[in-house]
């Protein structure tokens, strides 16, 4: 994005438009994208929340009511992707599969052996992991998308922390003890990353909309 004007829209008085000109032609920040970021924002803030929560109850009271969190962690995945920009579409509709994809897994686990038992259950048996792993690659492609675009380092605790730790649990390479505390950093590091992102420009996390507006031209152009 280079240089921006600012322009009063008469709907709202109290929000100022920014003009951007991007790759592809200018564009603006309107308060519709605003309303967005802002949902992307508080979505990836519940996340940061719920993982943290879950982990912490986990450690001091113990698992039986960690699923609560981890429903949580599931909603507020799902709302992040809703709101999230990301210039690949592909990549976002893979992301939303693998969203899709991880809530099965959790339901049926419950369904199989009980809500209360989910998080023991998983912990006992690291294939199990696998039915919901789905669910953390979404959250990895989340924090790949913020490092990616801000190089914020403690997206490193999504991009990398969590696949390993999963993946080195279910292939018994790590002990269950390590790979909490892997995943415990990387809990700490999401709420982190959530909360600073508040202090961000709208536009940021909006990015080169003329890319979007590009790309949607070229579908329509190809379907013709």
């Amino acid at each position: 994005m280079t240089g921006n004007k600012q322009k009063i829209n008469p709907a709202n008085n109290y929000f100022v438009e920014q003009e951007f000109e991007g790759l592809y032609g200018p564009y603006r920040i309107t308060l519709t994208d605003k309303v967005e970021i802002q949902r992307y924002r508080l979505s990836l803030l519940l996340c940061g929340i719920s993982f943290t929560a879950g982990i912490i109850q986990w450690l001091l009271i113990g698992p039986s009511l960690v699923w609560l969190w981890l429903i949580s962690l599931a909603i507020g995945i799902g709302l992040t992707l809703n709101w999230i920009h990301i210039y690949l579409r592909s990549l976002h509709q893979v992301l939303k599969a693998f969203w899709i994809i991880g809530c099965i897994g959790i339901l049926i686990l419950i369904v199989n052996n009980g809500a209360q038992n989910l998080v023991t259950n998983l912990s006992n048996n690291p294939r199990l992991i696998i039915s919901i792993g789905p669910l953390f690659a979404a959250l990895t492609g989340i924090g790949f998308k913020e490092f990616f675009c801000f190089r914020r380092p403690e997206a490193i605790g999504l991009t990398l922390l969590v696949p390993l730790s999963l993946l080195g649990y279910i292939s018994e390479l790590l002990s269950k003890g390590i790979a909490i505390s892997m995943l415990s950093v990387s809990a700490f590091l999401l709420l982190i990353l959530s909360l600073r992102k508040f202090g961000m420009d709208a536009a940021s996390d909006v990015g080169d909309k003329s890319i979007f507006n590009y790309l949607d031209s070229q579908k329509t152009a190809n379907a013709l």
